[in-house]
C-alpha cells in the first residue's frame, strides 16, 4: 500500500512551485487530478520545447504519476464538474496569482462550506503585508528571500543559485504542510487552510544567514574569507564565495585539467577532528601542531594561505583521484559533479536517484527520482499525462456520471478535445 493511497488532490497548480508539491504527493501514492484548461493545459507543455508539438521537459519532469482533466472554469458545466470535485477530493492546491482563485468563487469560505474536510493549499510569492498582491517567480524570491544578496562573491554583483529554492523548495514546504493538515484532519474531521509564501520558504532556506547578521553585530565573522584578509566587514551579512556556511571552513578547489574542464573541482572542508591527516597528505606535517596552525581558532587568519597549500595538492589530482584519497582519511569533500556526469552515473540510477521514464510521444528521458524514501512504500515513477488524458475517466470513476451526463457535458464544451492516445 502506498502511503497516501486514497487520498484525493485536486490540483489547480502551474509552472513550478505547485507541481512539485503536488507530483510528491502522488509519488507516495496520492491521486492527484491534475486541472488545465481545454486546448492549452499547463504553461509548461509549450515552455522551453526541444521536440515540436510535444509536452516540454519542463512539463514532464514536474507532473509525473497524475492524472489530467479538462475543464473550462468559465463554462456552467464546468463550473458543476468543479465543485463536484471539490465534494469528492481531500485536498485542493493551488499557485495561482493573488486573489484568481476567489474571482473563480474559489473562497475559503465557499469551499469549506461544500466540504468541511477539504484541505485548501496554496503558494503565494509574500505573506501577508505591502507586497502580498505581488506575483513573484523563482529569482524573484531569491533575491527577496535573501539567498541573492548572501551568494557570489563579494567583489561581484549578487547571484542566484541553479537550485530551485524558490519554486521546489516552497513546494516541499507545501507538500510537510499538506501532509500535516491531512494528519491534524484524522483527529478533528476538518480541513484548514496551509499557506507557503516562496519569500518564507526561501528564507527558512537561508537560515543561517539570519544567523551571521546576529553574530555579525558582535564583532567580524572570522570563518569568512575576508577575515583573513584584513577587510573590514559592513553592517550586512556579505557574499562569502564558496566558503562554508558552517563552523568548519571548506571551499572549492582545483583539481588537474581545470584549465580545459569546468568542473575539475572539488569542496574540501577542513575539519578539525582530521587536521592531522590533512597536514601529512598535503605534506605539511610541522601544521600538525604549530601554533599557528594547530586549533581551528588558530587557523582562522591563516584560511587562505592554507586553502592555497591545499590546492597545490589538489591541482595534482583529478577530482575523483582527490576523492577517493581523502576518502580513506575521513576528510570531508565532494568532486564537482557536472549536469552530464550524474546523468551518466549507473549508481544514481540503481538507486532511483536518477530514473528513466518513457513517454509515448517524446519517448524515452531521465527525469529524478523521490528524493524521499519509505520502508514500507516504495515509489514507482510513471509519465505525466498527456492533456485532459483522464477526463473521461475522472468523469467516470471519481465522481459517478452517466455516459447521457457525460455526453451532456462533452457536448456543452465544457471539456474541450481531449489528447488519446493508442493502448500501451
Amino acid at each position: 500500500m502506498k502511503a497516501l493511497e486514497g487520498v484525493k488532490i485536486l490540483d489547480f497548480t502551474h509552472v513550478q512551485s505547485g507541481p512539485t508539491c503536488t507530483q510528491l504527493l502522488a509519488w507516495f501514492g496520492a491521486d492527484v487530478i491534475k486541472v488545465e484548461r481545454p486546448g492549452v493545459g499547463d504553461a509548461t507543455r509549450q515552455q522551453l520545447q526541444d521536440i515540436p508539438d510535444v509536452d516540454s521537459l519542463y512539463f514532464t519532469m514536474l507532473n509525473h504519476n497524475k492524472r489530467s482533466i479538462t475543464l473550462d472554469t468559465k463554462n456552467p458545466k464546468g463550473i458543476e464538474v468543479l465543485w463536484r470535485l471539490i465534494g469528492e477530493c481531500d485536498v485542493l492546491v493551488e499557485n495561482f496569482a493573488p486573489g484568481a482563485l476567489a474571482r473563480m468563487g474559489l473562497t475559503w469560505e465557499a469551499i469549506h462550506a461544500a466540504n468541511p474536510r477539504m484541505i485548501l493549499a496554496s503558494v503565494k510569492g509574500f505573506g501577508p503585508g505591502a507586497y502580498e498582491n505581488c506575483k513573484v517567480y523563482e529569482n524573484v524570491a531569491q533575491c527577496v528571500g535573501g539567498a541573492a544578496s548572501t551568494t557570489g562573491f563579494r567583489t561581484d554583483i549578487p547571484m542566484v543559485t541553479g537550485a530551485q529554492i524558490g519554486d521546489s523548495g516552497t513546494g516541499l514546504h507545501l507538500a510537510l504542510g499538506i501532509v500535516t493538515a491531512l494528519y491534524h484532519r484524522t483527529q478533528t474531521d476538518l480541513g484548514q487552510r496551509v499557506d507557503c509564501a516562496m519569500q518564507d520558504g526561501v528564507l527558512n532556506l537561508c537560515r543561517v544567514k539570519l544567523r551571521d547578521q546576529q553574530r555579525l553585530e558582535r564583532g567580524p565573522l572570522r570563518e569568512y574569507s575576508q577575515f583573513g584578509e584584513g577587510i573590514p566587514f559592513g553592517d550586512s551579512v556579505p557574499r562569502a564565495g564558496n566558503d562554508s556556511g558552517g563552523g568548519q571552513p571548506g571551499r572549492i578547489l582545483k583539481c588537474r585539467g581545470w584549465e580545459t574542464d569546468p568542473n575539475a573541482y572539488i569542496y574540501f572542508i577542513t575539519q578539525g577532528a582530521v587536521w592531522s591527516q590533512i597536514c601529512d597528505v598535503i605534506g605539511e606535517p610541522a601544521w600538525a601542531t604549530h601554533p599557528d596552525y594547530a586549533s581551528p581558532k588558530a587557523r582562522l587568519p591563516h584560511l587562505n594561505e592554507i586553502f592555497t597549500r591545499i590546492e597545490s595538492w589538489t591541482m595534482s589530482k583529478t577530482k575523483f583521484e582527490a576523492m577517493e584519497i581523502l576518502n580513506a582519511l575521513h576528510v570531508p569533500c565532494g568532486p564537482i559533479l557536472s549536469m552530464k556526469e550524474i546523468a551518466e552515473d549507473e549508481s544514481l540510477r540503481r538507486s532511483g536517484t536518477v530514473v528513466e521514464v518513457d513517454h509515448p510521444t517524446r519517448g524515452k528521458y531521465l527525469t529524478v527520482g523521490n528524493p524521499i524514501r519509505l520502508s514500507a512504500s516504495n515509489t514507482e515513477i510513471t509519465r505525466s499525462p498527456l492533456l485532459g488524458e483522464h477526463t473521461e475517466e475522472i468523469l467516470t470513476e471519481v465522481l459517478g456520471y452517466s455516459e447521457a451526463e457525460r455526453f451532456e457535458i462533452a457536448e456543452s464544451g465544457a471539456i474541450g478535445v481531449v489528447q488519446r492516445i493508442a493502448a500501451e
